[in-house]
């Protein structure tokens, strides 16, 4: 008695300094006003995450083309790797399912020291190893159903990788064309700014010479100074861009590469192609369609499952093992085998309920499917107008461009003359800075209409077009 007390003493501070050793935990703040302060174990290093294999390196020097960009977005963005592995994990899942068509086979083991309270007996050591085999023979299909949700669980997992692959090729799209963008505009406002100077040399000219006076100098001073600033602006957005499309292709906001220009010359035909054909080859290739009819089969297959939960089951059972008494001096060899029955006679009508929730959940997920189809309807109706929009307005914008640069010339030819005023000069070419910036944005448009109509239809895919 004495060494079973000694023994649960020593078991109980054991514990106690188990307890201890976990410390106090993290605790909170002493006051509302007071920031929590991490403790020390929680340092930023020990929160950073692994870097995932198969990532993609910076790209080389020199310039990129967009189809590079893209190769490099899908291998290192963390939504097209999260996307794969949850697609992996569904595929782990649906293997796990399919070990129900397979039997389950345990080894059992039993250890036992024995003594009867009768005088005189001897203590017994008793060890029995044994193995048990279980198998479902029939279940009216619920296992079947079972399997079919993973399937589809899988299904939707993979489509959602599809788009998920979609979705950063057209985020990569269009930064690129932003960067592009924003790019032409800055080299359009460089040429903007030489030519405010030009009318500065020219003002303080004309004023040295007597023929005006200093409030053209000025007002072109005043010219210049705000076409610099614009150029400033213009520049910090396009660092920033610059930031956001190396970030979507996985690489640090601080890495740089040369992406080419906005091409000048661009196939601004018209779609061949009926918007009701596009709308129809959306509801056929768009992926997150596809998801939302994985999500109403794995319904349709959870309510055959839940029917099959109020059916009887069939099993197949069998156990063999030896079992030895005081070493070898005594063994027998158990074994059994048969055919178990199982058939839940009363639930309290828990399996009625259960069927009506897995039925209305298919109905949910009809009108879902329902309601993503309309979306994506409009979708490609929308993005398909956007384009025909963005085909005239760059072809007005041209048209804008070439009438502002015509009437900016003779404006300067006039005021150099002396038959104009520096008013009539600084609004030519106001109008014609701002037709270079409507032009820039009208081809940038148009080059990102075209992204957004293939991302709606489904067409997208994992690869770019060169735009050198």
């Amino acid at each position: 008695m004495a060494r079973l007390q000694h023994a649960v003493i020593a078991g109980l501070a054991a514990l106690a300094l188990a307890a201890c050793s976990t410390g106090a935990g993290p605790g909170t703040a002493s006051a509302p006003n007071v920031a929590w302060t991490p403790p020390p174990d929680l340092g930023a290093a020990s929160t950073r995450p692994n870097e995932p294999e198969g990532l993609k390196p910076a790209p080389h020097d020199g310039a990129i083309s967009l189809a590079e960009i893209i190769d490099v977005a899908l291998a290192n963005n963390p939504a097209t790797r999260t996307a794969w592995l949850e697609a992996r994990a569904a595929e782990a899942s649906l293997g796990s399912e399919r070990s129900a068509y397979f039997p389950e086979v345990d080894v059992l083991a039993s250890a036992t020291r024995s003594r009867p309270a009768a005088q005189g007996v001897s203590a017994s050591t008793t060890i029995a190893p044994s193995l048990a085999l279980t198998y479902l023979l029939f279940d009216f299909g619920g296992r079947d159903a079972q399997f079919e949700q993973a399937r589809q669980t899988l299904i939707a997992a993979d489509f959602a990788h599809n788009a998920a692959i979609q979705d950063v090729v057209l985020r990569v799209q269009q930064t690129y064309y932003t960067l592009l963008d924003a790019k032409a505009l800055l080299a359009a406002q460089e040429a903007t700014i030489k030519e405010r100077r030009a009318n500065l040399d020219a003002a303080e000219a004309r004023h040295n010479a007597g023929v005006a006076t200093i409030a053209d100098v000025l007002q072109a001073r005043t010219a210049l100074s705000q076409a610099r600033l614009t150029a400033e602006t213009i520049e910090g957005n396009l660092r920033t861009i610059e930031g956001t499309l190396s970030t979507i292709m996985g690489l640090p906001a601080t890495t740089r590469f040369d992406i080419g220009a906005l091409p000048l010359d661009i196939p601004a035909q018209q779609v061949s192609d009926d918007v009701g054909r596009l709308i129809a080859d959306a509801v056929r290739q768009r992926p997150e369609l596809g998801v939302a009819r994985a999500f109403a089969e794995r319904a349709r297959a959870r309510v055959q499952e839940v029917r099959t939960q109020g059916l009887p089951t069939i099993n197949a059972v069998a156990s063999a093992g030896q079992t030895f008494i005081n070493g070898f001096d005594t063994r027998t060899t158990p074994f059994s085998a048969g055919v178990a029955l199982r058939f839940p006679l009363f639930t309290g009508w828990r399996n009625t309920y259960d069927i009506r929730r897995a039925e209305t959940e298919v109905e949910i997920a009809d009108q879902d499917l329902r309601g993503l189809e309309q979306q994506i309807g409009l979708q490609v109706w929308t993005s398909y107008y956007a384009l025909q929009t963005a085909t005239q307005r760059l072809a007005t914008s041209r048209d804008l461009l070439a009438s502002a640069q015509e009437s900016a010339e003779v404006a300067s030819g006039r005021y150099r003359a002396g038959v104009g005023t520096i008013i009539d000069l600084l609004t030519a070419e106001a109008a014609l800075e701002n037709a270079r910036a409507l032009e820039v944005q009208a081809r940038a448009d148009w080059f990102v209409a075209v992204a957004q109509l293939a991302h709606d239809t489904g067409r997208a895919e994992g690869r770019g077009q060169k735009a050198e």
